[in-house]
């Protein structure tokens, strides 16, 4: 049973025969947990992207940057970065209240690589990463799919 694909997946993969590329890219490159390698390329990126959910069902995507090293892995199921909202509309977060499932990818240009977490994020302003943003959110991966050059 797959933890990455439902029946509608399943279908297109069996109609355009890519069901056995699936599995293979399912079994070899997504996690549930954060490992060193992934820790490290997290850490090393100046910026993602996030999805997220609006108060009206619809999906919206946006960036989100910082000097490397802004999101941390502090565990192997979780990760942290600060809400930098300089335009004080606090859309991300306020999506993140109400749906609690994100989408995040982390990509290196300089080399073929990245990572995706789908996962449920939380919102903290308690968290000593807040005394220069007034949120940080709190992910913890559902999966964590990480593809390097050599594996497409």
């Amino acid at each position: 049973m797959s933890r990455l694909y439902g029946e509608q997946h399943r279908a297109l993969q069996e109609a355009f025969g890519t069901r056995d590329m699936a599995d293979r890219i399912e079994q070899l490159a997504c996690r549930t947990e954060f490992d060193e390698e992934a820790k490290g390329f997290i850490e090393a990126m100046d910026m993602f992207f996030l999805a997220t959910v609006d108060h009206q069902g619809r999906p919206t995507v946006s960036y989100k940057g910082g000097d490397p090293g802004f999101v941390k892995v502090v565990d192997s199921t979780t990760l942290v970065f600060p809400s930098y909202d300089g335009n004080g509309m606090f859309l991300s977060m306020g999506n993140v209240v109400q749906y609690k499932q994100v989408g995040m990818l982390f990509i290196s240009f300089e080399r073929p690589h990245r990572l995706r977490v789908q996962g449920t994020a939380s919102i903290s302003r308690d968290d000593p990463m807040a005394k220069r943003s007034p949120a940080i959110t709190n992910v913890s991966p559902a999966w964590t799919r990480f593809l390097k050059s050599g594996i497409r």
